[in-house]
């Protein structure tokens, strides 16, 4: 009933919260201010982005003191994989009969072979499984569906191998290594070669004419495939080739290591045959045969040499090119003069 203070819950127990005061008496205040604009993510302290920004601080200041960047490790002692920003290297596989039995005659470091169950026994097949056991490369009998994924559903006629990624070296050991067997150094270096069989034809004159080395960039250019491997006909085993991250600072680099830098291109300032500098540690420079030198490479080069030829529209591939002014150099050098 009303007004009934018997009734459960209808008794008032002390003041009321609010009490008899109106509005907030300036007790909000300080909520109304706000807390100003919101910080950048690398100016808080949880935020991924402050927490990179720490580390990079950190590795700047080791690497100043000429230390190695500290690594990341977890309270169990986990060190995760440092990025080099490098391309992760795959391994690559070689299928078809024809192309297997040429990479293994051209020594290519075959690390597996792949042979399809119940496969048809002709002269090639007999051919690569019989080196496979000289060499002692293990076989895999492999079902066909299986080689199918393997190769990326090429046309494999039963008959696969797995090629190792190539292990690049460094543009300064080259150097070392010419310095250290008392010669010259002769290096080449590749701008813009995307053709794996102009990387191998390069390499395979330069293990002929005395060459130590070869350059080539990281990024937009050819690398070390079995199909580099087969052109160099074995010279790939022999002579080392080094991958630059900018070919351009390589250059200036091993400028200060004393090395001449020559750019070969049709417009040259001087002809291969007029070339005083053969004796001296020099780098040649190979531009593609349809864009030549790029702009900043052609910059670096002492001097840019032509090779001439009697008909003024002809060209030659990286290859050619590369062997004929090999050739001149190593001549020049074995004969101590012009």
């Amino acid at each position: 009933m009303p007004g009934n203070s018997e009734r459960r819950g209808a008794t008032r127990k002390g003041a009321s919260r609010k009490g008899p005061t109106v509005g907030s008496g300036g007790q909000q205040r300080k909520g109304l201010q706000g807390k100003g604009p919101t910080p950048k993510a690398a100016d808080r302290d949880k935020h991924i982005a402050a927490k990179k920004r720490r580390a990079g601080e950190r590795r700047d200041a080791a690497l100043s003191k000429g230390g190695r960047a500290p690594a990341r490790t977890g309270g169990s002692g986990y060190r995760p994989p440092q990025r080099t920003g490098k391309p992760k290297a795959t391994s690559e596989i070689v299928a078809g009969r024809n192309s297997v039995v040429e990479a293994l005659r051209a020594e290519v470091p075959v690390t597996t072979m792949y042979v399809a169950s119940r496969i048809d026994h002709d002269d090639r097949v007999r051919e690569a499984l019989k080196t496979a056991q000289q060499r002692g490369i293990p076989l895999l009998e492999t079902p066909r569906g299986e080689l199918d994924r393997l190769t990326d559903g090429a046309i494999h006629q039963g008959l696969a191998v797995q090629v190792p990624p190539y292990s690049y070296a460094h543009p300064s050991d080259l150097v070392e290594a010419a310095v250290d067997a008392g010669q010259a150094p002769l290096i080449v270096a590749l701008d813009g070669i995307t053709d794996p069989r102009n990387l191998g034809a390069v390499v395979r004159s330069a293990a002929a004419f005395g060459g130590h080395g070869v350059i080539v960039p990281e990024r937009r250019a050819a690398g070390m495939t079995a199909s580099a491997w087969k052109t160099s006909a074995g010279a790939a085993a022999r002579l080392p080739v080094a991958r630059a991250v900018n070919l351009t600072r390589a250059l200036e680099q091993l400028k200060q290591d004393g090395c001449f830098v020559i750019g070969l291109d049709m417009d040259g300032e001087v002809e291969l045959p007029q070339l005083t500098m053969a004796h001296d540690p020099l780098v040649i420079v190979v531009g593609s045969e349809g864009k030549g030198l790029s702009r900043l490479v052609r910059e670096t080069c002492d001097v840019i040499v032509s090779i001439p030829m009697h008909a003024a529209t002809e060209s030659l591939n990286a290859g050619i090119a590369a062997g004929v002014t090999l050739y001149e150099v190593a001549r020049r050098r074995q004969h101590g003069g012009s």
